[in-house]
């Protein structure tokens, strides 16, 4: 069987008053592990629940005799933000290494919040950030891990105050669960609140285009009228499933 992480994927992302340059590696997409013991229907109708997160994270360390980083889709090598002040989001971390890799390589100051539902993986990669004691680039900079329902980011974020925001799987997970269809355009709109007009936010993603960039589009609106710039990207294939970077930016709505 092929190493998942062995296959590295490069890609220059977005050009954020400077350049954003990410190398990534695979390694667990999401449609083709159950990692705990959950049958896959149940799996799918509750992701968008706090304690079926809470179940995934502690199974998932009780079963390993060190911590282990876990990632969705793609482990972040190593990502530069060439902007002064950056105010990064990783939403929806669980234990993934995203936040702590922009905190230690940026070598400019920037501000990087892990936020996710579940305080299982908050309390997780606190303690392995103070374990493992990680250093930034940067003096400057700072990183939190925050229990926050993404759908509530205005209780934690101002209007207009992060730079970038990623989502790797977040998104997936509550689109495909039962009842979290509705949350999921909630969480995009909040997104769109938060973001700088010169912000954004990368949606890592298998979900083909023709159907994502359509509900994007489609919840991105308001009052009628598109609020956001979308594109998308094509990261690569794995085990025939296409990934996608779908990017998506404020835009903004003049009042008649």
């Amino acid at each position: 069987e092929v190493v998942l992480n062995e296959m590295l994927l490069y890609l220059i992302i977005m050009q954020i008053s400077g350049s954003v340059a990410s190398v990534f590696h695979c390694t667990c997409p999401l449609n083709i592990m159950n990692p705990f013991c959950l049958c896959p229907a149940e799996l799918m109708e509750n992701m968008d629940k706090k304690a079926t997160w809470d179940r995934f994270y502690a199974e998932n360390r009780s079963r390993a005799s060190t911590f282990k980083n876990f990632e969705w889709f793609f482990g972040f090598d190593s990502v530069l933000i060439q902007m002064p002040c950056s105010k990064v989001l990783d939403m929806g971390c669980g234990t993934s290494a995203l936040g702590p890799s922009i905190y230690r390589h940026s070598p400019h100051p920037v501000r990087v919040t892990c936020a996710d539902i579940s305080p299982v993986a908050v309390r997780l990669m606190q303690e392995h950030v103070q374990a493992k004691a990680i250093k930034p680039h940067s003096a400057s900079s700072r990183l939190e891990f925050v229990e926050l329902d993404c759908t509530h980011l205005h209780e934690h974020f101002g209007p207009s105050s992060v730079d970038l925001i990623v989502d790797k799987g977040t998104m997936d997970a509550l689109l495909r669960s039962k009842g979290g269809k509705g949350k999921a355009g909630l969480v995009l709109r909040q997104c769109l609140k938060v973001l700088r007009s010169s912000g954004t936010l990368l949606q890592f993603s298998d979900e083909d285009p023709d159907a994502r960039l359509l509900w994007l589009e489609t919840e991105a609106q308001e009052q009628g009228v598109m609020a956001a710039e979308v594109g998308v990207q094509e990261v690569g294939e794995l085990r025939g499933v296409c990934y996608y970077c779908y990017q998506v930016t404020p835009r903004c709505i003049i009042q008649q």
